[in-house]
């Protein structure tokens, strides 16, 4: 790793080397707070969290080869070289903000309240048609795990698609200081995290800290048909590309074709230039992805033939609306998060399949003092879709299943009050030629749910 030596390394975190010189002045190889993932080379980060330690496993990290360790206090009988500091956490930041400056490479950062991660998939599958590109994995979006997707970074890579997630003000100006983006993408302003950021205004407010750290010569691409998104202007001297359906954006479709659950078609329209393209993920939600990944990569200097074949390659990831075919049965794993927008985008895909529809959905969380309101306006735009079946899971999802009810259209409406009911009584529930959508935010471990419909 360019310029990542131990006693360099305590320099940028202010932290005390303990080793040879030799050690001290030696590149590693990389950086990891897994001790399962310690190798030869490697420096190890000692975070302590909720359930474990890892000052714990600094002695084996030390057997696997590791060239140093980062902690916080002495180990016991040492092995090797450490550089003890005052926050392991805090190190991590400080060196993700050093790695990120000796690297020649540009930037995308990624936020928003929904559609973050398919975005991300959109745009890095375009961008790998012209450039090497590595993107943020899984969940990877924190204040840990951006540093940890900074680090995966080689000087082969000429563009880093990073997504960058927040709940609280002040989180999105640090993680901009450790990515400094080339390109500052927003997809929209909905209502996520209201528990810390209040309303709508404060979660633009929250997002719009990625523009703290742009670079200089830095590019905005916003969703133009969100608006809070809209009315922004002028950022550091740099005016927003804005992208939308409607045809006064710079980026624009039309044309659009619903697929049902094969995906959508339509044709997108970036300046003097249009192409018809086909999008493999189902739901109207994917255009407007598309249309920033159009935005993007023709910033960048794609040719249009280019981002139409990255859009066309695009793959689904499991927990995002990843379908999975069980004999006659189609499974829609949209389980990894939830907030009132995405489940009503996954309603409206689901209500195009041709056979029963079924919606698995469980609770919101961190939706602030109007969850209840907003649960309920998930169930009644169920029922307007005319949802089949429809089982709420959940506290909080009592006041979906109670809105279902009273708008009507769903044939049958059931509520379980956790997942361990859902589990026992949910076979019984189905049927063999079902297409179910399972959502829910991640603290609810909805990836259960769809474990065991694949075994039925």
């Amino acid at each position: 790793m360019k310029n990542m030596t131990p006693c360099r390394i305590a320099e940028v975190c202010g932290g005390i080397y303990h080793g040879t010189k030799e050690t001290g002045i030696r590149e590693i190889e990389s950086i990891t707070t897994d001790s399962r993932q310690a190798a030869e080379g490697c420096l190890f980060v000692a975070v302590k969290g909720e359930r474990v330690d890892g000052h714990d496993f600094i002695p084996s990290v030390f057997e696997k080869g590791a060239a140093c360790v980062v902690c916080e206090r002495e180990p016991e009988h040492p092995s090797g070289s450490w550089i003890q500091v005052k926050s392991s956490l805090q190190a991590i930041k400080d060196m993700a903000e050093f790695y990120r400056k000796q690297l020649d490479i540009q930037v995308v950062g990624i936020t928003g309240s929904v559609g973050k991660t398919s975005t991300k998939e959109v745009i890095a599958s375009v961008l790998s048609e012209k450039y090497r590109v590595l993107k943020t994995l899984g969940n990877f979006n924190n204040e840990l795990g951006l540093p940890l997707t900074v680090f995966r970074l080689r000087e082969e890579h000429q563009i880093a698609v990073l997504e960058m997630g927040i709940s609280d003000f002040g989180e999105m100006h640090r993680l901009s200081k450790i990515a400094r983006p080339d390109v500052c993408v927003i997809t929209n302003i909905g209502q996520c995290h209201l528990e810390y950021l209040k309303d709508r205004d404060g979660v633009l407010r929250a997002k719009s800290e990625i523009f703290d750290f742009m670079q200089p010569e830095g590019r905005i691409v916003l969703n133009g048909d969100d608006d809070k998104l809209s009315a922004v202007q002028e950022v550091k001297g740099v005016n927003p590309l804005f992208f939308g359906v409607e045809s006064g954006r710079e980026i624009y479709a039309d044309e659009i074709e619903p697929r049902g659950l094969k995906g959508i078609r339509c044709r997108i329209h970036a300046g003097e230039e249009s192409f018809d393209v086909q999008i493999p993920i189902p739901g109207s939600h994917m255009v407007l992805n598309a249309l920033a990944a159009t935005a993007v990569g023709v910033s960048m200097g794609l040719t249009t033939g280019q981002v139409k074949r990255g859009i066309e390659k695009l793959q689904t990831l499991g927990g995002r609306f990843h379908m999975i075919e069980k004999g006659d049965m189609l499974i829609i794993d949209d389980c990894y998060n939830a907030n009132p927008v995405s489940m009503k985008a996954s309603l409206d895909v689901l209500k195009d399949a041709d056979r029963r529809t079924v919606a698995v959905l469980g609770d919101m969380f961190e939706l602030g003092e109007n969850e209840a309101l907003l649960h309920g306006e998930v169930g009644a735009y169920a029922g307007e879709k005319e949802i089949n079946l429809l089982i709420c899971t959940g506290e909080l999802s009592r006041y979906m299943a109670e809105e279902a009810i009273h708008t009507g259209g769903c044939e049958t409406v059931v509520h379980v009050p956790n997942l361990e009911r859902l589990m026992e009584v949910l076979p019984r529930l189905v049927q063999g030629d079902d297409t179910i959508l399972v959502k829910a935010s991640h603290g609810m471990h909805f990836e259960k749910v769809v474990e065991l419909l694949s075994e039925l």
